[in-house]
Parts: C-alpha cells; sequence; structure tokens
C-alpha cells in the first residue's frame, strides 16, 4: 500500500509559476514509479510527467516539455513539479499517482495508487 497527498496548488497568473508535491508514505515506496496526471473540467485525465525512484528515468507530455519539471527527494519520499510559464489552458486538478514498476509510463490505468487531487488555477 502506497498514500499519496499532493498540496501546491492555487491561483496564479499566466505565465506564472507553481510547485505542487507529492508525499508519499507506505511500504518499499522506493520500488514505485510516481506520474503526475491532470484533469480539467470536462476533459478526461491526461498524462504530464512521471519519474521512477531511481535512476534517471522521467517522461513528459509533449505540451510541458521544457516548462515543467518533475523532480523526487527521496530522502522526504516526496516528488514534486515544478511549473512555469503556465497557460490557462492548464487549469486543472493535479493528480500524482504511484505504480509498482521501475519504468515511466503515460497510461493512467496502469498507475494504482492516487492522490486526492490538488486544483489549480491559471488567471488570464
Amino acid at each position: 500500500q502506497v498514500q499519496l497527498v499532493e498540496s501546491g496548488g492555487g491561483l496564479v497568473q499566466a505565465g506564472g509559476s507553481l510547485r505542487l508535491s507529492c508525499a508519499a508514505s507506505g511500504s518499499s515506496v522506493g520500488r514505485y514509479t510516481v506520474g503526475w496526471f491532470r484533469q480539467a473540467p470536462g476533459k478526461e485525465r491526461e498524462f504530464v510527467a512521471a519519474i521512477t525512484w531511481f535512476g534517471p528515468g522521467s517522461r513528459y507530455a509533449d505540451s510541458v516539455k521544457g516548462r515543467l519539471t518533475i523532480s523526487r527527494d527521496n530522502a522526504k519520499n516526496t516528488v514534486y513539479l515544478q511549473m512555469n510559464n503556465l497557460n490557462p489552458e492548464e487549469t486543472a486538478v493535479y493528480y500524482c499517482a504511484a505504480r509498482a514498476a521501475a519504468t515511466t509510463s503515460t497510461n493512467n490505468s496502469e498507475y494504482t495508487y492516487w492522490g486526492q487531487g490538488t486544483r489549480v488555477t491559471v488567471s488570464s
């Protein structure tokens, strides 16, 4: 079992930045890969970024490359999503999720554990 708690969402103006955090707890956290997904109103949940706990493995959606950065702090069992130059179309609830695998995936059905989400609103 892995428990995930997101934080860091809020209201930001277009072009602004936010850093989201995903605190993980439970057994064998180090064996899991963590991903960030987002779901805008009326839209399907979409992949944003993912990172493995060990090694350099990370992956990004094409739409966020160069603006969003995923990172981890193994000592704190926390994964971060630094978001820069945000635009209003990125207004959504952001979720972190974990899967018991050493590789990243863009498919939300391959993630077993989910946090409750944190809301990000980007104003124009």
